[in-house]
């Protein structure tokens, strides 16, 4: 508003104006995309390259892409997808860790042609049950383990920690409580951790290729492999189960369509490795809002890391164009979102998966297993219920069931 103007009006008395300033702008106008300038036969176009600064009047010029004498990763440009090395004209579907498969695990059994047997192998259940291999005292081992992932913070110790935060913590923690109660076992000497596993393998299925690619999660491996655990009869019975059909979906969705690759088995270990038999693959929910994975796509990655951990380990034992398979590869798999956790064991029994007959691989799986039902760092009122704080429903059978598989193959 501007200043106000005083004056001398009708009758001497003295008037009151106020002038008023709009704030109101003009919106811009909206921009028109330009089409690229069109090159005419026989005309060459006029430019202000040579005059060093804009004309409005002349064309703009076009100047060919600076090439540094050196090489430069600041100013590297890929060639097109057609001019590489490893450019394919069949496509592969790549499976990495960021997939989400929408069939979830009926779509995984069908890409690693395996049958599902719902609970744990009979050899791994009887650990749990057998007095001789229980836990000491888990009801506070567990409870401390859990309050130190989820609640106890140096930050701010009324605010609980993330989901992203506390669900590695927990695994860790887990898995640090085994190796300190494992003394009694000589063969978990013979064993190593090693975070961000990498792994790839390739396989055809009804004349597509498949691959699994990444680097995810944390592998326990061991000098030795595991045992078979079904017998060499009931492989023979997978003959006569089929597999569940994924009709409308296309058994390639949700995967990394790619025309550049390389089929190359391989399990991140050096030659030489004396660890080099992949035992356990502890995966995480990437739990975070957006890429938080549902149980069943977990479980769904559970079984195609495991699947390409056995059938890379296969290929370098017995050759890359293996398909009957003289002894069974066996690998662990245990998925958790930091409440939820989910135990498989996959039994490789062949590589000759192009079409759904014959022997098929056997997956053994134990989902939806609730370590604890609450965490809180603090009473919440829930429709005029206190809710009270601390950790609240342990469950130490599903710990049990974590111990049991740290443990197959050290009995």
């Amino acid at each position: 508003m501007a200043a106000s103007m005083l004056g001398r009006g009708v009758c001497g008395v003295r008037s009151f104006s106020v002038s008023v300033r709009c704030c109101w702008k003009r919106p811009d106008p909206p921009r028109v995309k330009r089409d690229p300038p069109q090159d005419i036969p026989g005309l060459e176009r006029v430019t202000f390259a040579d005059l060093g600064y804009y004309t409005p009047y002349l064309s703009k010029p076009v100047f060919p892409r600076w090439q540094p004498e050196h090489q430069d990763p600041q100013h590297y440009r890929s060639p097109p997808a057609q001019e590489m090395a490893l450019y394919r004209e069949e496509p592969a579907y790549i499976f990495n860790p960021k997939c989400r498969l929408l069939g979830g695990v009926k779509q995984a059994l069908w890409l690693t042609k395996s049958s599902l047997i719902e609970g744990l192998p009979e050899s791994i259940a009887s650990i749990c049950d057998d007095s001789a291999h229980t836990f000491p005292d888990p009801q506070k081992l567990l409870l401390n383990t859990v309050s130190n992932a989820c609640l106890w913070s140096t930050i701010d110790k009324d605010e609980a920690r993330s989901r992203e935060e506390y669900c590695p913590l927990l695994l860790r923690g887990l898995l640090h409580l085994c190796r300190v109660h494992g003394f009694k076992y000589p063969q978990l000497t013979q064993r190593s951790f090693i975070d961000n596993y990498r792994m790839g393998t390739s396989w055809r299925r009804e004349s597509i290729l498949y691959m699994v690619r990444g680097m995810e999660g944390i592998v326990m491996s061991a000098k030795s492999p595991l045992e078979p655990l079904a017998s060499p009869s009931d492989i023979q019975l997978t003959e006569q189960q089929g597999l569940s059909s994924l009709h409308p979906l296309h058994p390639a969705i949700d995967l990394q369509e790619a025309n550049v690759y390389e089929e190359r088995s391989y399990l991140g270990f050096r030659d030489g490795f004396p660890f080099s038999h992949p035992h356990t693959l502890y995966l995480l929910d990437p739990c975070s809002t957006k890429a938080r994975f549902q149980p069943d796509q977990l479980r769904a990655k559970m079984i195609i890391t495991a699947f390409g951990s056995a059938a890379a380990k296969a290929k370098m034992l017995f050759g890359e164009d293996v398909k009957a398979l003289e002894k069974p590869v066996v690998v662990q798999s245990v998925g958790t979102d930091g409440q939820l956790f989910h135990f498989m064991v996959l039994q490789l029994n062949t590589l000759d998966l192009e079409s759904s007959d014959g022997i098929k691989n056997i997956v053994w799986m134990d989902g939806d297993q609730a370590l604890y039902d609450t965490a809180r760092a603090k009473s919440k009122m829930i429709k005029n219920k206190t809710i009270p704080h601390g950790v609240r429903g342990l469950n130490p059978a599903t710990f049990l069931k974590f111990w049991a598989m740290y443990l197959n193959g050290a009995i």
